[in-house]
């Protein structure tokens, strides 16, 4: 029998952000927006574009701009195997924000040799704390 790929769920964050969709988007899907809240980069928002989200000790890491959707979504590949998305949806006002991370497999190891079985759980958490200091810099 041929072995299934398995894959580990999507990594998925939503908030509801009390404030007006513009300014959401420029938070996540700006490179000086990225840096407050997530990581040093490069980003320009441009279908194509590629970049660099400095990741500290892991040095930088190479993404690629897939969807570009203002204000609405922003997709990019982000190292070897994963994806991550920003949707935002405009609800009178406030703004809903789903942050996706994706691309995990049970049997494939980062860039840095880690397996990703072990390093989803890290950064399910590490998210959690992220999209914190996102809302604490878009409601101040």
């Amino acid at each position: 029998m041929e072995n299934q790929l398995q894959s580990l769920p999507d990594i998925k964050q939503t908030l509801l952000l009390n404030a007006p969709i513009q300014k959401v988007w420029n938070a996540v899907a700006t490179s000086e927006g990225i840096a407050v809240w997530f990581m040093p980069n490069n980003f320009m928002p441009e279908i194509g574009y590629e970049f660099h989200l400095e990741a500290g000790p892991f040095g930088n890491s190479p993404c690629k701009v897939t969807e570009l959707d203002p204000p609405n979504r922003l997709s990019f590949s982000w190292g070897k195997d994963w994806f991550l998305s920003f949707e935002l949806t405009d609800l009178d006002g406030k703004t809903e924000f789903t942050l996706t991370h994706g691309g995990w497999d049970i049997d494939k190891v980062t860039e840095f040799g880690q397996p990703h079985g072990a390093i989803r759980e890290n950064m399910a958490q590490g998210w959690a704390g992220m999209v914190q200091k996102l809302r604490a810099y878009i409601e101040a």
